[in-house]
């Protein structure tokens, strides 16, 4: 495909709309193509990070394709590194040409690295290379609704029919950064899959997350889990409030199920950090504020599906600027993660990013099991920035 080159720059537009024009699964070659027409660039390829976020799968431009037999372990690599800072990584390769790795991230997403040889690179060129590497982010995100083309670059191992299930109730990006805050999302499977999803979206005015765990193993958790997070979903999508969501869930599984789920519901005001929430049985969140990890005290209700003539508590929080809250499911802390100090990790990663201290998390329940777990370990990370003047501390507030 012939990319039209204007004054030896190429806007954004055409970039964009050469990649609509090729095929979803050739993103990575229309930013090669525009690469090398403008700086000569060599040896231009996209590595994906895989679903567990510990190595790296390498799809190169106008080769053989997504090369899953030689995956890249990330930790203490560059990639690693690039990918952590945030920053392009510019070296010497050995043979008079300078290789560039720089971070493809949209909205705080992570989704890999662009790496790209060229003969020269000043600062003006090192620029356009970025600027390439964020349109490729957006062309990624995308492109992949068309496309299994990056949902196999993430696989690294064998997916089970349970979790192919369960990873398709995850949003597809477990990241996000707005001005209010940012949020990020792990999940390590179990070895026969544990129920475990979390979610959130963003609507004008609140912040919408949840954490849930569905009782059982293998297929029939997914199967449940399915009922459970298509139930939310519509119920939020309807305009009800967390009381509410929680309601139609606990009636989709009575009606349609004799399993049961734990789960909390969140919903985040944007303009004054004030959250109202639903705990069904699950696992306290913790926070991390002032420099201080506690447990956050909320009353815990039934689980989803119990049936019992008791009803849901809407109950308060109110984030501060520079609070962090950790919302954890049952696999952070029973059998062999027990062992894993959770709050130690929480207070010794407060400088992270919440991505990487979702790693450092996860990667630590995984080493405390001995890399297999009998129940799926999810985590989510949610920093409150807000740009706004502190709210009141004697407001309503749920543990104080």
């Amino acid at each position: 495909m012939e990319v039209v080159v204007k004054g030896g720059d190429l806007e954004l537009g055409e970039l964009l709309a050469a990649a609509e024009a090729a095929p979803p699964g050739e993103s990575v070659d229309v930013v090669a193509h525009d690469l090398r027409k403008r700086f000569g660039a060599e040896a231009v390829s996209f590595l994906f990070v895989d679903l567990i976020g510990q190595r790296l799968v390498r799809l190169a431009a106008t080769e053989a394709g997504v090369d899953r037999e030689r995956p890249i372990d990330l930790q203490g690599t560059v990639y690693d590194t690039v990918l952590r800072s945030q920053r392009q990584h510019v070296e010497e390769d050995g043979q008079g040409g300078r290789r560039v790795i720089t971070p493809v991230t949209n909205r705080g997403d992570c989704l890999g690295v662009l790496e790209v040889t060229l003969q020269s690179a000043d600062d003006t060129v090192l620029r356009q290379v970025r600027d390439a590497a964020h349109a490729l982010a957006y062309i990624i995100v995308t492109d992949r609704r068309f496309t299994d083309l990056y949902h196999l670059g993430r696989r690294t191992t064998d997916t089970s029919l349970a979790a192919e299930i369960q990873h398709q109730l995850l949003p597809s990006a477990s990241c996000c950064e707005a001005a209010q805050f940012t949020l990020a999302a792990g999940l390590v499977p179990a070895d026969d899959i544990g129920g475990d999803t979390y979610d959130y979206t963003l609507d004008r005015d609140t912040l919408h997350l949840s954490i849930t765990d569905a009782m059982g193993h293998d297929t029939n958790s997914a199967l449940l889990a399915t009922l459970l997070v298509g139930a939310l979903r519509r119920a939020r999508r309807s305009g009800c409030d967390a009381l509410k969501q929680a309601s139609h869930a606990h009636q989709a599984l009575l009606s349609h199920s004799r399993g049961l789920a734990t789960g909390q519901l969140l919903c985040v005001d944007l303009d004054t950090g004030l959250c109202e929430l639903v705990n069904a049985g699950h696992p306290r969140p913790l926070r991390l504020r002032d420099n201080v990890v506690e447990e956050v005290k909320l009353a815990v209700n039934l689980p989803f599906g119990v049936a019992a003539p008791t009803s849901y508590r809407l109950q308060q929080l109110q984030l501060l600027p520079g609070d962090r809250l950790v919302l954890l499911t049952d696999g952070m802390q029973e059998r062999g993660a027990a062992a894993v100090d959770l709050a130690s990790i929480v207070h010794d990663t407060r400088a992270l990013h919440p991505r990487e201290a979702v790693q450092s998390l996860t990667t630590a329940v995984l080493d405390a099991c001995h890399g297999n777990l009998r129940d799926d370990a999810t985590v989510l990370i949610l920093d409150w920035h807000s740009n706004r003047s502190r709210p009141d501390e004697t407001g309503p507030e749920a543990g104080s």
